[in-house]
């Protein structure tokens, strides 16, 4: 199972950097282990997010102490170890620095539902603003987990991105669709503000689809295909694009 999980953050590596939120060395993600749940794989400092293997891999505690690895440790280990302390139900954290996000976050302003992203989250993201510096305690990486709350995303003011999801599918879904949505409306705040948006009567019905549980999954393995494919490399057999691999059940039956 932990070499599973270690493929699985591997993947999301490569598929975070393929949408544009690999940072050079810098931005890091962190799985739960399922059987000790005071213990996370995390992605070592001093490479890429796209150059995980599964030898370089560390696990950190929950103090964010590394206890296995030999690779260094990041210094923001702490944004992860006190979500995952704080947060039971959350088995996967993602930190990165995406371009538009922290344009965005630099305006002062909501996201709105002007996009099908947007959507997703305009019932409000929390900002984390009590440093634009690193988090590099444990008080800092309380904080920020104070911030994200019961719900999944907080942006980092002039600093990056955090989400944290259930599965690695859907901490990687979540951060790909939070930059997409800062994207879009930097473009239509560069174009005089955005003027139209989804209306309230459908607003409700847009977001629980946009947040359907299937998708991330099903958006994770598609990822996963494409970068596969891209390298000319042999697609995985649990990500081929066969019927038997997807989530299916936000689709009606006939």
């Amino acid at each position: 199972m932990t070499d599973a999980l270690r493929q699985k953050l591997i993947n999301a590596g490569r598929i975070l950097v393929d949408e544009g939120q690999g940072d050079y060395i810098w931005g890091h993600i962190t799985a739960r282990l399922p059987d000790n749940p005071n213990r996370l794989l995390m992605k070592p400092g001093c490479i890429g997010i796209e150059e995980m293997t599964g030898d370089n891999i560390i696990t950190v505690d929950i103090e964010g102490d590394k206890t296995a690895g030999d690779w260094p440790r990041h210094n923001e280990v702490y944004i992860h170890s006190e979500i995952m302390r704080t947060r039971a139900d959350i088995n996967c954290v993602v930190h990165t620095h995406p371009e538009h996000a922290i344009a965005f976050s630099s305006l002062g302003k909501p996201l709105s539902a002007m996009s099908n992203d947007g959507t997703m989250f305009s019932a409000g993201v929390p900002v984390f603003s009590e440093t634009t510096d690193l988090i590099t305690d444990q008080p800092r990486g309380k904080a920020v987990a104070k911030a994200l709350g019961t719900g999944n995303v907080v942006i980092l003011r002039n600093h990056g991105i955090v989400t944290a999801g259930r599965t690695v599918e859907e901490a990687v879904y979540l951060a790909i669709k939070l930059e997409k949505a800062c994207r879009i409306q930097l473009l239509a705040e560069s174009a005089g503000g955005p003027k139209l948006f989804v209306k309230e009567e459908e607003l409700v019905a847009k977001r629980s689809r946009t947040t359907r549980g299937d998708q991330p999954d099903n958006a994770f393995s598609y990822l996963v295909r494409r970068w596969h494919l891209r390298c000319g490399c042999e697609v995985p057999k649990q990500y081929q694009a066969t019927l038997e691999n997807f989530n299916r059940s936000g689709y009606k039956a006939e």
